[in-house]
């Protein structure tokens, strides 16, 4: 019996050699949004949608969105529905559209809390973003079953702090006389976002 405890000894260092560590979490960034709402803290997936969080980065790194606003509102339903915001094609502050990141792709989905990348058309998506309230899957996800434009919008990240905030715009009361593509849903008094800028991610314990 001895050479068996023996060969347990020998054997056990082995398999602790063999094992596989755990592969780290998909990299990410954080980001503050200070509005005249309160502030907004998002956990963006820079590793599982690269493309998407880069664009959103080159924004707020270069300013474009300080002094942008919250400026539309879509509630479906108390709680549900969405928030957008954004540099409405203006001119100083557009940055040329990007690839389209599907969520099949990403595997980045539109929960609650999600951040997304507004769009036209696959590819015309540029410095404007929404936030949804809700879990908004499978409506805004990509679905390749359905016909016609089935990609969805590239979500890419998740607010981790400020829900209450988001609440608060998406309730916010909308203009009655409003035109354009937005009628019913344009903020009667947009909610200004003074400052985008990075902040630290905590520290995994």
């Amino acid at each position: 019996m001895r050479w068996l405890y023996a060969l347990a000894l020998v054997a056990a260092p082995a398999l602790a050699q063999d094992a596989v560590p755990p592969a780290p979490a998909p990299a990410t960034v954080r980001v503050a949004l200070d509005t005249s709402e309160g502030r907004v803290v998002l956990e963006l997936e820079k590793g599982r949608a690269p493309i998407t969080t880069a664009n959103f980065l080159r924004y707020v790194d270069g300013h474009r969105l300080d002094g942008v606003v919250f400026y539309r509102t879509v509630k479906v339903a108390p709680g549900f529905g969405f928030v957008q915001f954004g540099v409405q094609n203006q001119p100083r502050r557009v940055l040329p559209p990007i690839r389209h990141e599907p969520t099949t792709l990403t595997g980045v989905h539109h929960t609650d809390g999600a951040i997304s990348l507004a769009r036209l058309e696959p590819g015309s998506g540029r410095g404007d973003f929404t936030i949804s309230v809700g879990d908004q899957r499978p409506s805004l996800d990509a679905d390749p079953t359905k016909p016609g434009d089935n990609l969805g919008y590239a979500a890419f990240g998740h607010v981790v702090e400020g829900m209450d905030v988001i609440g608060r715009i998406l309730d916010a009361p909308v203009a009655t006389d409003g035109k354009g593509p937005f009628k019913g849903e344009t903020i009667a008094a947009p909610v200004k976002v003074v400052s985008a800028k990075r902040v630290a991610t905590p520290a995994t314990p």
